[in-house]
């Protein structure tokens, strides 16, 4: 039997550890209890945190649930999961503050880094775009649809119309493969080369397309779909 918090010597506890040792010494488990604070009735805290991340695949899961999934999760509820979510989206913005100023065209790896971080272990397929600026470096983040549907049914004015409102030079298309293997399909590939040619009549370059899994990334343009610059 696992021992419960309150069994613990005081400065053996998650908040008192984080304050003696640093955020680094604690385990997600841990750090995730300190978010939460308390436990609930039969379930202390540091097991409610437990069962959380396990829920969710771990922490990248649980970074990657929908906010509304987290907080219907037993004993967590609207207050500790505005917690949680507050603090995974402080660090989506950190993971995001590495984008921001860096010529994008030739940083697939720092691309993907990104997206692994705030999309990669989604039980669901996510698409979206990143649009840029004339020097090629980040303007806005979009996710323009979850699940549940095809390649075949992206239409590009739903890719390009953010691109626009963006007033944006040239975008980078992502999508996740819930599966962990990053492989594009032909349907992939076609896609691209669709969105490519729909960018070409707007004057709004495709740099690339990214396919973000659990066990890496794969960049189209790498894979000369996409013509290099």
């Amino acid at each position: 039997m696992r021992v419960r918090v309150a069994e613990l010597a005081r400065e053996e506890r998650p908040r008192e550890r984080l304050a003696r040792l640093g955020p680094e010494a604690l385990s997600d488990a841990e750090l995730v209890a300190v978010l939460l604070r308390t436990g609930t009735r039969g379930t202390d805290v540091l097991a409610l945190a437990e069962k959380l991340l396990a829920d969710a695949g771990g922490l990248a899961g649980l970074a990657a649930a929908d906010r509304r999934a987290t907080v219907r999760a037993r004993g967590v509820g609207p207050a500790k999961g505005a917690v949680v979510a507050a603090a995974l989206e402080l660090g989506r913005r950190l993971a995001r503050l590495a984008l921001q100023g860096v010529p994008l065209l030739d940083r697939p790896e720092l691309v993907a880094a990104y997206l692994a971080r705030s999309y990669g272990a989604s039980r669901v397929e996510k698409f979206g775009t990143l649009t840029l600026d004339a020097r090629h470096r980040l303007l806005q983040v979009h996710e323009l649809h979850r699940g549940g549907r095809s390649h075949a049914d992206v239409e590009p004015s739903e890719v390009f119309n953010s691109a626009i409102l963006d007033n944006a030079h040239a975008l980078i298309v992502w999508h996740t493969h819930p599966s962990g293997d990053p492989a594009p399909s032909e349907d992939d590939a076609v896609l691209t080369r669709r969105l490519a040619e729909a960018g070409r009549l707007l004057n709004i370059a495709v740099l690339d397309h990214i396919v973000v899994g659990r066990s890496g990334f794969v960049s189209l343009r790498q894979r000369g779909v996409l013509p290099g610059r």
